[in-house]
């Protein structure tokens, strides 16, 4: 019974493998029918052409094409504003109040002009002293000459006197003791001259040292008045009115940014610093720009931080009243331009054995190693490997190899890729 039903089994399961071959079958061929543009109640043409096989046909894919262009290299930086010279202008007296204070932060001055101004009644007060001194002093001066002029008087009659009893001498009409008495009241005579000579010359001395004291006094009476020494923009001011100012105060009362000049102070990583000079053009937009602005480079720091692997660039900005020390600043360092054959970064792979494109030959893609130049603003320049109008896979993907069969299409805009 159990050799009968396995039979039974076997038969009913091959019935049904032979029905789906015949109903797959038909099914195709109830396709190819549709396919061909068939209806159902047509019968099949016995002529009708067998199905060509496949034809090999490779992907369609995005090429551009190598074409000269400039190509620019550039280096964003960002850093802060700092004036290029900053000076610090304090008092150059002591225990004085600031009596007048005559500019604000933001304002131009200009070299020599009066900032503040310091209280003066006590030098004036000096002043006036000094000038009554030098009035007693003109005066001793002058007394002094006097009696220097009677002493020389003095003098000048004793010799005359001794002259004559010289001559009376020798007629014996005088004795030797009177020759003697006029001798000795010549050299009296000469000593009170040069003692008057000695009162005028410390009564001038006395003068002079009274007009010393004077320039002096004036010097302090000009320093009462705080001047700007060199032109600029002032950009900071501590001085209140009131305060009793100190030499020996750290915070200077203005700080003044020379000539208004700002640079952006930024920082280059070490690697690209043997390729930034002085004198490289800079696109600098400052914090609140909408544009950037025109400037250069004027210092490569010398140095790099041990620890950032960082070298300051100094960057200086043209004049602009907009410009603030301590604001924010980027920019973008033209590193340098140069016109060639160039192609878009994605069409380059970087290997560590070099870079390669794949250069499209009819529809036959070639794998190439180039040698590149300069790289900005999203291309690359292809100084060998590569000629001018020769088609590039746009986007090297590492799905291509060499001697993949494609379909090429150039690449439009409107496509931007593959």
């Amino acid at each position: 019974m159990t050799d009968k039903s396995s039979s039974f089994r076997g038969r009913v399961t091959l019935a049904l493998t032979m029905t789906a071959v015949v109903v797959g079958i038909a099914g195709y061929a109830f396709r190819d029918r549709i396919a061909a543009g068939l209806s159902l109640s047509e019968p099949a043409q016995a002529n009708v052409a067998a199905p060509e096989p496949n034809q090999v046909r490779g992907i369609t894919i995005s090429v551009v094409p190598a074409a000269r262009r400039e190509v620019i290299e550039t280096l964003p930086v960002t850093g802060t504003l700092v004036a290029r010279e900053e000076i610090m202008v304090g008092p150059e007296l002591d225990g004085l109040r600031i009596t007048d204070i005559l500019v604000e932060e933001g304002d131009w001055v200009e070299k020599g002009q009066t900032l503040a101004r310091l209280s003066r009644d006590t030098i004036d007060t000096l002043l006036a002293q000094n000038t009554a001194n030098a009035a007693r002093a003109q005066a001793a001066i002058a007394q002094q000459k006097a009696q220097l002029q009677q002493a020389l008087a003095q003098h000048t009659e004793a010799q005359a006197s001794v002259e004559r009893a010289r001559t009376l001498i020798k007629t014996g009409a005088t004795s030797q003791e009177v020759l003697d008495q006029r001798e000795r009241a010549v050299k009296v005579a000469a000593a009170q001259v040069t003692a008057n000579e000695e009162a005028v010359a410390a009564a001038e001395a006395d003068a002079a040292q009274t007009k010393a004291n004077r320039d002096e006094l004036e010097v302090r009476l000009a320093r009462t008045d705080i001047k700007a020494p060199e032109a600029g923009i002032i950009s900071a001011r501590s001085a209140r009115l009131g305060a009793i100012v100190l030499s020996a105060n750290t915070e200077p009362l203005f700080r003044i940014v020379k000539d208004g000049a700002i640079d952006l102070d930024a920082e280059v990583p070490e690697s690209a610093l043997p390729r930034i000079a002085p004198g490289l053009p800079v696109a600098v937009t400052p914090a609140g720009f909408d544009k950037p602005v025109a400037a250069k480079v004027r210092l490569v720091g010398a140095n790099v931080e041990r620890a950032t692997r960082l070298a300051r660039v100094a960057v200086a900005l043209p004049a602009d009243e907009r410009l603030r020390p301590g604001a924010y600043g980027r920019g973008i360092i033209e590193i340098a331009r140069h016109e060639g054959v160039a192609l878009p970064q994605s069409a380059v792979q970087f290997t560590p054995e070099g870079a390669i494109v794949l250069v499209v030959e009819g529809e036959i893609v070639r794998r190439r190693e180039v040698k590149t130049g300069l790289k900005g603003e999203g291309y690359v320049e292809i100084v060998e490997g590569v000629k001018q109008g020769e088609s590039v896979v746009a986007r090297a993907g590492g799905f291509l190899r060499d001697g993949d069969r494609v379909t090429p299409v150039p690449l439009t805009e409107e496509k931007g890729g593959v």
